[in-house]
């Protein structure tokens, strides 16, 4: 069974739908992309999959072992998020607080899991750094650090490239690429059609057209042919 199958999935606000039904899956060690127009819902839809949001209608089935409290997820920040006052150290352990549950400290597994996941995003040297001092690209390292301390099996990445320059992009992407490759399934929204068609495994396109289906689909599709185009003539090589 898929980790998570959604079945007719209509999401919005207050009962008001702003897709059509949406049906897709997600298999262990998947890497998803969600693209598509600005205001179509790829946001909404991913809060909907974290049980942030009540669906509208229809359903989000989660399996093989899947529960919906072991996603990570790393959203888009607000400029109050960047300038917040606390050491990364601090900052990644916060991803271990469901595991901790109402134990008002951290147990030396959850220590020891922060200490490798920060050694995993290359950050080990920041440790006891102020988190709103950092680069960009390093706060972002920051936050999908304390991601992992939430999950071994699923990501969910909001625009995580947003902001950052060309190079750290390019970096990001790889070590999110990387994650992937030791077995960690991706869910990423993203603007980058070219990076998409790059990485991912799967595309889920919201707009006034759905499409869902294998990299090599969309890009014979017509949503995927147009926006492909739109993109700086398809910039980046497809792997």
């Amino acid at each position: 069974m898929s980790f998570i199958t959604v079945k007719n999935l209509e999401v919005g606000y207050e009962k008001k739908t702003i897709t059509e039904p949406i049906n897709f899956k997600v298999d262990r060690q998947d890497y998803l992309c969600i693209v598509g127009e600005n205001g179509a819902g790829k946001s909404t839809l991913m809060k909907t999959l974290l049980g942030l949001i009540k669906p509208v209608g229809g359903e989000i089935v989660f399996g093989d072992g899947l529960k919906a409290n072991e996603i990570g997820y790393l959203p888009q920040q607000t400029v109050v998020q960047r300038d917040f006052p606390a050491s990364v150290r601090e900052i990644v352990l916060s991803g271990c607080q469901a595991r901790a549950g109402f134990r008002p400290f951290y147990n030396k597994e959850e220590k020891k899991l922060a200490e490798e996941n920060m050694e995993r995003m290359g950050i080990t040297g920041l440790a006891d750094s102020c988190y709103r001092e950092l680069s960009g690209g390093q706060q972002q390292r920051v936050l999908l650090a304390r991601a992992l301390c939430a999950t071994r099996k699923v990501l969910l990445l909001d625009e995580p490239v947003s902001g950052l320059d060309p190079k750290v992009t390019a970096d990001m992407y790889e070590l999110i690429d990387g994650l992937n490759r030791d077995g960690v399934t991706i869910i990423m929204i993203s603007h980058d059609i070219a990076a998409a068609v790059r990485y991912a495994t799967h595309i889920l396109h919201i707009g006034a057209n759905l499409f869902y289906g294998s990299r090599e689909e969309y890009m014979e599709s017509d949503e995927g042919r147009f926006f492909l185009m739109s993109q700086e003539g398809g910039r980046g090589n497809v792997r």
